[in-house]
């Protein structure tokens, strides 16, 4: 017997669970712009160092402490990072749809329309 399914959820109870669903939505898209950027970034750099010579000195931040490296120290890391960061995107981005499909079908189930005010 399942009575949390033949439940009927009050409004109240429709409306902070569409919130919350939504508030999650939000904040995965937000997790990933940052994400991006940072993917950006790394791209950058790791376009920036390559074709310089492997013994150049450079500067890496680590832990809120600047040291010096070479180049043949810090690309591979900075490579790994790179494939690392976009990895994660790939993972919050599957997480994405699948919330984003579970909202659907919430709103659909319990009949919600947004309007919007222009």
């Amino acid at each position: 017997m399942s009575s949390s399914k033949t439940k009927k959820l009050s409004d109240q109870e429709v409306t902070v669970i569409f919130n919350n669903m939504k508030t999650e939505l939000q904040s995965i898209a937000q997790k990933l712009g940052e994400l991006e950027a940072e993917a950006e970034e790394h791209k950058a750099v790791v376009e920036t160092l390559s074709p310089l010579s492997g013994d150049r000195k450079c500067f890496r931040l680590v832990g809120g402490v600047l040291v010096e490296r070479t180049v043949k120290d810090v690309l591979p890391a900075l490579t790994t990072n790179h494939a690392g960061i976009r990895n994660v995107m790939d993972q919050l981005v599957g997480q994405y749809k699948k919330k984003e499909e579970e909202f659907v079908a919430f709103q659909k189930e319990h009949n919600i329309r947004v309007v919007t005010k222009t």
